[in-house]
């Protein structure tokens, strides 16, 4: 069967990192059968040098008329680019923004997982992993503060700036059926995050979540405030089956959620709509330091696109495929420079590549 696949590399290490993706994905095609066909279109840092704009409408519509979008990375160092230096719609991540904005993809879904080879590069101490955890963040990311009114000026004499936070219950619920959908496959388990004690957005999102739960009886919800979610995610991150919350709290909540995996580099993450369509992308940034080394972790974007196989093409088998090669390459000790160890085998991110290409099979 054919999958076309929107590929934005993007900025940084995105090309490095997609290219061991796209290795990967077609030795799947070819033990399974599969024919996956890539259009690659520009996002970002690289679409502000060669159209002035972070996304074209162009690159755009391609991705609306494809299966499903696989993207690396966007932007630069933000205290040191050319790319920020101008207004804040016409920055890398504005592309970013837009292309959720632009193909509804309302529903992130960040797994974090601990392999047990990777323990020791856990920041966290031996008590507090214990048999480790398995977690998944599932964030709104098209409402809340990085898409609200905002402005800059002047008001009595002072530079003012304000963004503005809000959500309705379209939004609210449907995020969270999403999560309810999630955790009923899972240990049916939901924690809401939010800030209720101070945020009127937040009491409309505990009011929503709690009526969708009554449609699943089985799953177990539970509330907690967000500052005490950042600090339990270091204290006992055992206790989280699925986390819910809006868009800037997940956004600082599953960057946290990926440090204790071990790696940044570990952790994949994929943005749907109310369809099967999604973009997969890791939940890492562009690492422009590390750009053009051959030194960057591509295992988060391979499991973002086994991630894709099994959400928006309902390949599972494939996806585990891809799953147990990571894990094989894992315990045999290979690793890429971020989570490498003594008695590791260091590698480069075309050879990780490869020795998760050569391990798929049925």
């Amino acid at each position: 069967m054919n999958y076309n696949i929107a590929v934005i590399p993007g900025d940084g290490i995105g090309p490095e990192i997609i290219g061991e993706a796209r290795k990967v994905l077609d030795k799947v095609g070819s033990v399974y059968g599969h024919d996956f066909l890539y259009k690659e279109v520009l996002m970002g840092g690289i679409s502000i040098d060669t159209y002035g704009v972070p996304l074209t409408e162009e690159a755009l519509e391609t991705a609306k008329n494809s299966d499903s979008v696989l993207l690396g990375a966007v932007g630069g160092d933000v205290g040191n680019s050319k790319w920020y230096d101008v207004a804040p719609n016409l920055r890398p991540e504005a592309g970013l923004l837009s292309i959720r904005k632009g193909l509804n993809l309302f529903a992130n879904i960040r797994p974090a997982y601990l392999y047990k080879e990777l323990a020791a590069a856990c920041p966290l101490k031996e008590e507090i992993i214990g048999d480790g955890f398995d977690m998944v963040i599932m964030r709104e990311l098209t409402g809340g503060l990085y898409f609200g009114d905002r402005f800059t000026k002047e008001v009595d004499g002072v530079m003012t700036a304000v963004d503005t936070l809000s959500y309705n219950e379209t939004e609210i619920r449907r995020i969270a059926i999403k999560a309810f959908e999630i955790a009923m496959k899972r240990k049916k388990q939901v924690i809401s995050v939010d800030k209720a004690n101070v945020l009127d957005s937040s009491r409309l999102w505990r009011k929503v979540v709690e009526e969708v739960a009554k449609d699943y009886p089985e799953v177990t919800l539970s509330h907690m405030l967000v500052d005490n979610c950042a600090m339990q995610l270091v204290m006992n991150p055992g206790q989280f089956d699925v986390i819910l919350t809006e868009n800037m709290f997940g956004d600082i909540l599953s960057d946290e959620a990926s440090m204790i995996t071990g790696s940044i580099g570990m952790l994949s993450s994929a943005s749907m709509n109310e369809s099967k369509f999604g973009m997969y992308e890791p939940s890492h940034g562009s690492a422009p330091d590390i750009a053009g080394k051959n030194i960057a972790n591509p295992i988060a974007t391979i499991l973002s696109a086994a991630m894709m196989l099994r959400y928006s093409f309902d390949l599972d088998e494939e996806a585990k495929a891809m799953e147990k090669a990571v894990e094989a390459v894992l315990q045999e000790g290979y690793r890429t420079g971020d989570i490498f160890s003594e008695g590791n085998i260091r590698v480069s991110t075309t050879e990780m590549g490869d020795l998760i290409a050569e391990r798929i099979s049925k």
